[in-house]
């Protein structure tokens, strides 16, 4: 049964519908009704052109549930042409922000289907540096050039579990306006959670999508977010807000909100209410809930910080961070030695002995790169022994 709650000024903050397969037409009839509750593609003028930055986070094919299926893009993408507008599909992976490597991307995450309907693939690849006053940790950027000549962006994200923001959604999609190869530099100067998520957040705030969708047909869990299982979920959902969207996606997935530090950064700025129930929601999201999503567990929700002015509760808090924290881990027998762990590493943490990867923890400042761009999955998100029993009390 389809629920729908309005807020004090009657606009839905966000949308969502069943879609249980990436059969095309089934696909675009979700996204029309997605989308009606916020007003359509209204907004969309004859001749503007619309940016759909996807989750194109590396070359995998679309079974994997790693990246935007491209069966809604292409969906999407006709949906803006019927309208007019010209549609470009980019993303800047992580590895080389050049042809050759975006194109090969292009091919493995089945992006010819979005070609097909209509859509350009962005092939500019240059870069552009920019001030950012506004940003509260973020005051200066290098984004990828192609958005500049959007007249609006939307950001269609896959949900997914993540090793260092508990979930990849809509906010964490916009990091890939950083170029590929820089996005190691950003977390080296980033490394606290906390900071790297406001970082995230003064992105979402500097290029402000229009329009924000999540593909949840297939999701992933466990090991994200390219190395974890598909898991069906069966929706796509929508909102004008990165956080709203990723909010009501949290608790289908059966994430704390606190447990999210893009959420716990959106509350801090007053972007979103305290807690989903104040949004006002078109659908069900009970219906889609999923009791047993494997999570990757993000450390600070184990924290007791106090009020931060006892002595005792600040020695047991930095006691706590370090044996209760989740970091990397290799799991040898699935290294291969290949060395791409080593070369995203921002820290230079990680070495190859023996043909294995190596982890200096002394170094290490738990991004996780290692363990998102591991092409074999051997790099795991760990947690101590301690942690998992915290985690059950």
């Amino acid at each position: 049964m389809t629920e729908e709650r309005k807020g004090r000024d009657g606009m839905t903050d966000v949308s969502i519908v069943s879609c249980g397969s990436y059969d095309r037409a089934e696909v675009k009839s979700a996204l029309r009704q997605v989308l009606a509750p916020l007003g359509g593609l209204d907004w969309v003028r004859e001749g503007m052109t619309v940016a759909v930055k996807a989750n194109l986070v590396t070359a995998l094919r679309p079974d994997r549930a790693a990246t935007t299926h491209p069966a809604m893009l292409a969906a999407l993408t006709e949906l803006l042409r019927e309208r007019g507008a010209r549609v470009v599909i980019g993303d800047s992976p992580g590895g080389v922000y050049n042809s050759i490597y975006v194109n090969r991307v292009y091919a493995a995450d089945g992006l010819k289907e979005a070609e097909k309907a209509g859509a350009e693939l962005n092939r500019d690849f240059g870069e552009t540096h920019a001030e950012n006053p506004d940003g509260k940790v973020l005051k200066e950027l290098t984004y990828t050039s192609w958005l500049d000549g959007a007249d609006a962006v939307i950001d269609f994200c896959k949900l997914k579990s993540h090793g260092m923001m508990g979930m990849s959604g809509a906010a964490k999609n916009m990091f890939g306006v950083i170029p590929g190869t820089m996005k190691p530099e950003y977390h080296f100067r980033f490394p606290d959670h906390e900071d790297f998520a406001d970082m995230l957040v003064d992105l979402d705030e500097r290029f402000r999508p229009r329009l924000c969708l999540a593909d949840a047909v297939v999701g992933m869990e466990g090991n994200g977010p390219t190395a974890g299982t598909p898991r069906k979920l069966g929706f796509v959902a929508a909102s004008e807000s990165p956080h709203r969207l990723d909010q009501v996606c949290a608790g289908i997935l059966g994430l704390e909100e606190d447990a999210v530090p893009t959420l716990r950064a959106a509350k801090r700025r007053g972007l979103i209410p305290q807690s989903a129930a104040d949004l006002s929601v078109s659908g069900d999201p009970s219906a889609f809930a999923v009791k047993d999503f494997r999570l990757v567990a993000e450390s600070r929700s184990l924290l007791f910080a106090g009020d931060g002015k006892s002595p005792f509760l600040r020695a047991f808090s930095a006691f706590a961070g370090k044996v209760l924290r989740t970091k990397p881990k290799v799991a040898k027998d699935e290294c291969v030695g290949c060395g791409v762990c080593r070369n995203t590493c921002p820290a230079k943490a990680i070495t190859i002995e023996k043909g294995k990867a190596v982890i200096d923890r002394s170094a290490c400042i738990r991004c996780f790169c290692c363990q998102e761009f591991c092409p074999k999955g051997a790099m795991k998100v760990h947690r101590t022994a301690l942690a998992r029993l915290a985690g059950k009390i």
